[in-house]
C-alpha cells in the first residue's frame, strides 16, 4: 500500500483579476483585441490569481526567454522549498529519508536543476535519486504520481513530488491570437508538493491511467520561442476530452470494482469554466462535486502542473472515501488517478 501522507502548497503574491485587467491587460490590447480580451477575463471564472511578476509592475511581455530563464530561478527555489518543507512537516519526515525527489516544471529550466538544488537546500541524502519531468504541462502532476508510486512501492522507501510553475515570466507582447488572450486570462503561480510513503494513514493510490489522442496533438501546445513559451490552445479542446472522459474514468474505476456513483471527492483539473462544464456534463456530475476545482479556479486560476494537487488538497479536508483526479494537457493527454482513505 503506497500513500499520500503529506502535502505543502505555496504561492507568490496574490493579486486580484479586476486589477489586473484594469492595471495591465486593458492597456495591453487595443481595439477589437481588447473587447474581446475583456469579455474573456470576465467569463474565466477567476477572481483571484498569483504571479512572482506583478505586470502592473514589470512588464515581461519584451523579456528574453534567456531572462525570464534567469528569474525563473530566482523565484523558484525558495517557492519549492516552502511547499517541500510544508509537505515533510505534514508527514512528519526529515528531507534526509527521502529516497526520490520528482519535480515538474514545464515554464522555466535551469541546469543544475531545480531537483538538485532543492535537494542541496533542503539536505536531502546525497544518495537520494532525483526525476526532473519537463514540458509535460498541466497534468504532469498524475503521471509524476505514479512514478513517485511506483518506486515507493518497488524500494519502500519515501518519495517526494513537487509541482511547480511561474506562468507570469510567459506574458507574450500583445497580438489578435485568442490563445494567448485566453491563457493571459487563466494562468497563475504555485507550488504544490506531496510526500508518498510505504503504508500508513493518508490517500492510497490505487490507480493511474490515462488516454492520448494523438490525431489531436495540435489543440494544444507549449512552444518555445526567443520571447518566452507561448500557449497554442484551440477551442476544439473541450470536445476531446469529451469524447474521452468517460472511458478513462470508468476505465479506472472497473478495475477495482466501483462505479461513479462510489467516487465522493472529484479533483478535475479547472482548465477553464467550459472543461469543467463537459466533465460535468459526461459524467453526470452534480454542481457540488465540481465545487472544489471551481473554488480553486476562482481563488487561484489555472496553475498548470500544481492544481490537481491544489484540488486534491482542498478535498483531504472533507475526508471523502474515495477519489478522482483527472487533468489534461498537450498530447491530446488526458490523466486520471484513484486514491482511497486508508483507516
Amino acid at each position: 500500500m503506497v500513500v499520500i501522507a503529506g502535502a505543502g502548497i505555496a504561492h507568490p503574491t496574490s493579486q486580484s483579476q479586476d486589477e489586473l485587467w484594469s492595471g495591465f491587460f486593458s492597456h495591453h490590447y487595443s481595439g477589437v483585441q481588447r473587447a474581446l480580451a475583456n469579455r474573456l477575463f470576465r467569463n474565466s471564472g477567476v477572481q483571484r490569481r498569483h504571479g512572482a511578476i506583478n505586470p502592473m509592475i514589470e512588464d515581461v511581455s519584451g523579456w528574453s526567454t534567456a531572462k525570464r530563464m534567469q528569474r525563473y530561478l530566482t523565484e523558484a527555489i525558495p517557492l519549492g522549498k516552502s511547499a517541500v518543507t510544508d509537505a515533510l512537516d505534514a508527514a512528519g519526515l526529515a528531507a534526509s529519508e527521502i529516497g526520490l525527489f520528482a519535480v515538474c516544471s514545464c515554464t522555466g529550466y535551469v541546469t543544475p536543476g531545480l531537483d538538485i538544488l532543492l535537494a542541496r537546500d533542503l539536505g536531502m541524502s546525497p544518495d537520494t535519486q532525483r526525476l526532473f519531468i519537463g514540458h509535460m504541462g498541466c497534468y504532469a502532476a498524475l503521471p509524476g504520481l505514479g512514478v513517485v508510486t511506483d518506486f515507493v512501492q518497488a524500494r519502500g522507501r519515501p518519495a517526494v513530488l513537487l509541482c511547480l510553475e511561474l506562468t507570469s515570466l510567459h506574458v507574450q507582447p500583445p497580438s489578435a491570437d485568442t490563445d494567448q488572450i485566453v491563457a493571459h486570462s487563466l494562468f497563475s503561480d504555485a507550488a504544490a508538493a506531496v510526500v508518498v510513503l510505504p503504508g500508513g494513514p493518508g490517500y492510497e493510490v490505487l490507480d493511474v491511467g490515462s488516454v492520448t489522442d494523438a490525431a489531436t496533438a495540435d489543440h494544444m501546445t507549449w512552444d518555445v520561442t526567443d520571447l518566452g513559451f507561448r500557449m497554442g490552445l484551440s477551442q476544439r479542446v473541450p470536445d476531446v476530452l469529451d469524447q474521452h472522459v468517460a472511458s478513462l474514468v470508468d476505465g479506472l474505476l472497473d478495475r477495482h470494482g466501483l462505479a461513479r456513483d462510489d467516487v465522493d471527492g472529484w479533483a478535475v483539473h479547472p482548465g477553464g469554466p467550459r472543461i469543467l462544464d463537459v466533465v460535468r456534463d459526461r459524467l453526470g456530475l452534480t454542481d457540488p462535486a465540481m465545487a472544489p476545482s471551481r473554488q480553486v479556479l476562482a481563488e487561484h486560476g489555472n496553475c498548470s502542473s500544481p492544481t490537481v494537487l491544489m484540488i486534491l488538497d482542498s478535498l483531504r479536508r472533507a475526508t471523502p472515501r474515495h477519489v478522482l483526479a483527472m487533468a489534461f494537457g498537450p498530447g491530446l493527454t488526458l490523466y486520471g488517478t484513484l486514491l482511497r482513505a486508508t483507516p
